[in-house]
């Protein structure tokens, strides 16, 4: 049996739609209707991170701006509550069809680096879930709000870092694939 045979690729394509149309109500329905209310993103989407004072210059925006709370908390708890569970399971299925870790690098890897690969879309996945969280306590009136502040920003590095590690292997695995010669 094949690597990652068991896997159909329309499960694969399927989540890959669903993903992208979460994406699209996340963008159109609450990213680029807040970037229109207040001049500014939502934090999530800065890719390059941030630090602690653009939280707190968030705070003090949010403050000022009852439309743009609203926008983000519906955010939080609209699409971003599937979001990152469905990008997780495209990812570790993304890993499991193309086949065994071991086998990826042309060579034979310690099994925990072969697991520890697998793990990585976790990692994703619990990240953006701290980065939803920090956001909503960071931007609450509750007594946990100063660390959530200092938590957000590592929370989101964490989860662009992870995601790129992620998109970076599945496309160097899959162009390994590709190139590699077929077995009949």
């Amino acid at each position: 049996m094949k690597a990652g045979s068991g896997i159909p690729l329309w499960v694969v394509a399927l989540l890959a739609a669903l993903c992208l149309g979460v994406l699209a109500w996340t963008t159109f329905g609450f990213v680029v209707p807040f970037k229109h209310e207040t001049g500014q993103a939502v934090l999530d989407s800065y890719f390059a991170g941030y630090d602690e004072s653009a939280v707190l210059h968030m705070q003090k925006l949010l403050d000022d701006n009852e439309t743009a709370t609203r926008l983000l908390r519906a955010m939080y708890f609209g699409p971003e509550l599937i979001f990152p569970a469905l990008l997780t399971a495209l990812l570790f299925l993304a890993f499991l069809k193309l086949g065994p870790a071991g086998s990826w690098f042309g060579r034979s890897l310690h099994p925990l680096v072969a697991s520890a690969v697998y793990l990585l879309p976790f990692i994703y996945g619990v990240a953006d879930y701290g980065e939803n969280i920090s956001s909503l306590i960071a931007f609450g009136d509750g007594p946990s709000a100063t660390l959530a502040t200092h938590f957000l920003p590592w929370m989101t590095r964490l989860k662009f870092a992870s995601l790129a590690i992620c998109f970076i292997l599945i496309a160097r695995l899959a162009i390994a694939r590709w190139l590699s010669p077929r077995e009949d």
